[in-house]
C-alpha cells in the first residue's frame, strides 16, 4: 500500500501530466488546415492573453496557452502591437510573435502623378487615388501656400497663395493615414530636390528669379506636346522677353478659361486675365501648370536663337520655329 508521501508523488505526477496535456493540445478552435491566409484585427489595448485567443480562433496557433508562455519567455509579454496582419493558418509561436512585436505592414498607395498636369488636376487625382478630401485638397493648392512658406520660402508671396506649379510631378507613395497636408509637403520636398539641381546662372543673368524660371517651364509643358522642342519654346519666350514683345501664349490664355477648351476664339484672346499674355507684358502672375525636369531645365538654360515665332505643322505635335512673322505665315499656311 501507498504510504501519504508516495501518494502525493503520484498525484502530483498525475497534475503534471494533466498540466501539461491541457498545455499542449490544440485548441478546439484552432483546427485548420495550415498555410490558408487570414486577416487578423488586434484590438489597441488587448492582452496578451486576448491576443493569444484571437491568434487561436483564426487558425494562425493551435495553442493559446503556449502561445502565452512562448512570448513570457521571449520577453515580449505586453509588447505586442495592436493592427490589421496578413497571416496564414499554422504559423510557429516564433513567427507570430515576431510579426507582432515588429507591428502590422504599411499600407501604401502609389499616386502618379503627369508633367504638365495643373493644380487642380493634381488634386483630383491624389483625392481619386487615396480616397483623401477633393475639396480639402483644392483648397490647398488653390490657396494653401501661406501654410508651406515657412519650410519652402520661394512660396512667399506666390500669387493668390497657389501652389501652381511647385507640385512637383512624380509617382508618390502615400501611407495609409497620411493627411493631405502630408501629401503636399511631400511634392514639396520633391521639388526642392529637384531644382536644387537646376543651374539658374542664366536665368539671373537675364533679370528671373527661380519662381519666373518655373513660370517658363509650366508654359513649355503646356505649349509643346514634345518634350524635344522644349528649349526651343524656351527661347522663344527669352528672345520675346527681351525685345521686349508680348508674349502672345494661347495656354496662358486657356489657364483661365472655364471648361477644358482645347482651342481659341478671338473674343477668348481678348478675356481679361492677369495671366493672359496677349493682353500684358511679360510673364502671366504665376505659373500655368506643374512642370517636370526636363522643362524646367529648358526654362533655366535655353538654347541660343533667333526663333520669335512657332507654329504646329507635324500630326506628331512638331513645331516650325522661325525668326520673321514672314516665315511664321508661310509655314502656317503650309501647316494648313
Amino acid at each position: 500500500m501507498l504510504g501519504v508521501v508516495g501518494l502525493l508523488v503520484l498525484l502530483g505526477v498525475v497534475a503534471a501530466a494533466i498540466g501539461s496535456y491541457v498545455l499542449y493540445r490544440p485548441d478546439a478552435s484552432a483546427q485548420a488546415t495550415p498555410g490558408e491566409p487570414v486577416t487578423v484585427v488586434i484590438d489597441s489595448g488587448s492582452s496578451t492573453a486576448a491576443i493569444a485567443e484571437t491568434l487561436a480562433a483564426s487558425g494562425v496557433i493551435d495553442n493559446a496557452l503556449l502561445f502565452r508562455w512562448n512570448a513570457r519567455q521571449a520577453g515580449v509579454d505586453g509588447t505586442l502591437k495592436a493592427g490589421e496582419y496578413e497571416m496564414t493558418t499554422g504559423m510557429t509561436f516564433e513567427q507570430v510573435i515576431g510579426q507582432l512585436v515588429a507591428g502590422p505592414a504599411i499600407k501604401y498607395v502609389d499616386v502618379p502623378v503627369p508633367e504638365g498636369f495643373t493644380a487642380v488636376q493634381v488634386a483630383e487625382r491624389i483625392a481619386e487615388r487615396t480616397g483623401l478630401s477633393r475639396d480639402e485638397l483644392l483648397a490647398l493648392v488653390r490657396t494653401g501656400a501661406s501654410e508651406f512658406a515657412s519650410e519652402h520660402p520661394y512660396l512667399e508671396g506666390a500669387y493668390g497663395s497657389s501652389l501652381e506649379g511647385y507640385l512637383f510631378p512624380a509617382t508618390y507613395r502615400v501611407q495609409e493615414g497620411a493627411t493631405a497636408q502630408d501629401v503636399i509637403e511631400m511634392m514639396l520636398d520633391e521639388f526642392d530636390r529637384r531644382v536644387a539641381q537646376l543651374d539658374l546662372s542664366f536665368a539671373e543673368s537675364r533679370g528671373l528669379d527661380l519662381s519666373d524660371v518655373v513660370i517658363v517651364a509650366s508654359i513649355l509643358e503646356r505649349e509643346s506636346r514634345l518634350a524635344e522642342e522644349f528649349p526651343l519654346v524656351s527661347s522663344v519666350i527669352y528672345n520675346r522677353l527681351a525685345k521686349p514683345m508680348r508674349l502672345q501664349l494661347c495656354a496662358t490664355v486657356l489657364y483661365t478659361l472655364p471648361g477644358n477648351k482645347q482651342s481659341l476664339t478671338n473674343d477668348d484672346l481678348k478675356h481679361e486675365s492677369p495671366y493672359n499674355t496677349y493682353l500684358h507684358d511679360g510673364l502671366p502672375v504665376g505659373p500655368i501648370s506643374n512642370p517636370g525636369m526636363r522643362a524646367l531645365e529648358a526654362a533655366a538654360n535655353p538654347p541660343e536663337t533667333k526663333y520669335l515665332y512657332y507654329v504646329l505643322t507635324g500630326e506628331d505635335g512638331s513645331q516650325t520655329f522661325t525668326a520673321t512673322y514672314e516665315e511664321f505665315l508661310r509655314a502656317k499656311a503650309n501647316a494648313r
